[in-house]
């Protein structure tokens, strides 16, 4: 059994300072691959730094809708540029954060047509956050989808069953999150009941949003295993099989990947 873990932010102090022993871990527990996601391009130095410094670990690069005030982006030069490095293979994480309102929903907006810009014009997956904002967040991928064809995947998803479906009519991913191992996520793992197999994919959000039964403790990519068996048990299937499943489509999704 392989796992990729999709999404997680070796680069955080929490993870970084014990890099050796989290990718150990990792490799103890079956995880193959990890994508450390960029969220500031100030820091993308480190990001490419971890990426670099493991055989098995790639990067993105992207502007979180948190830092959308901090880093603005007129056109997506700056982020397609860091795309010719080897280890880059995705645009984000980038979209639309309601909940906390960290920077003004105007500026979260043109930031995230600029990320697409850039995943349509380089052909790498875009990496969508979305919280509290599911309407406005179908409304920019459908239109920019009329503008030209991208692909992505709506990551550490926890929306509704319109969000899923309107992501997955744009031929997006669906990725879930220890999110899904909670007791009060029933409603989350309905949705994901609904996902058609090849279009799931697993991560952590590491280092936040530990899966059951380490909940509350720091994440690390080594759990993603329990998120990929929650996984099974709402479709149905062996660990195994969706170890093999989220895999494929990592490498489907992810083609700039060079699977082994």
């Amino acid at each position: 059994m392989m796992l990729v873990d999709s999404h997680c932010h070796l680069e955080y102090d929490s993870l970084a300072a014990d890099a050796d022993g989290v990718m150990a871990r990792a490799k103890d527990a079956g995880v193959g691959f990890c994508v450390t996601i960029g969220t500031k391009l100030a820091n993308f130095p480190k990001t490419r730094a971890v990426a670099e410094r493991f055989a098995n670990v790639w990067c993105s690069v992207g502007v979180h809708p948190h830092e959308a005030a901090a880093e603005p982006l007129t056109d997506a030069e700056p982020l397609i540029e860091r795309t010719q490095d080897p280890k880059v293979i995705g645009i984000g994480e980038t979209g639309l954060d309601y909940y906390y309102d960290h920077s003004p929903r105007d500026e979260q907006a043109a930031n995230f047509r600029v990320h697409i810009d850039a995943a349509r014009r380089t052909g790498l997956p875009l990496i969508v956050h979305t919280r509290d904002a599911e309407d406005d967040t179908i409304a920019i991928l459908r239109e920019e989808m009329e503008k030209g064809a991208f692909t992505g995947v709506l990551h550490c998803f926890t929306g509704s069953q319109k969000l899923a479906k309107a992501g997955l009519a744009l031929g997006f991913y669906v990725s879930a999150s220890g999110i899904i191992t909670f007791k009060n996520s029933e409603a989350l793992r309905a949705v994901f009941r609904e996902v058609p197999p090849d279009r799931l994919l697993v991560e952590t959000d590491s280092p936040y949003l530990a899966p059951a039964p380490h909940r509350g403790k720091r994440n690390e990519p080594s759990f993603v295993a329990h998120t990929a068996a929650a996984l099974a048990a709402v479709k149905g299937v062996t660990q195994d099989e969706i170890a093999r499943t989220t895999t494929d489509n990592f490498f489907l999704l992810f083609t700039k990947a060079v699977r082994p």
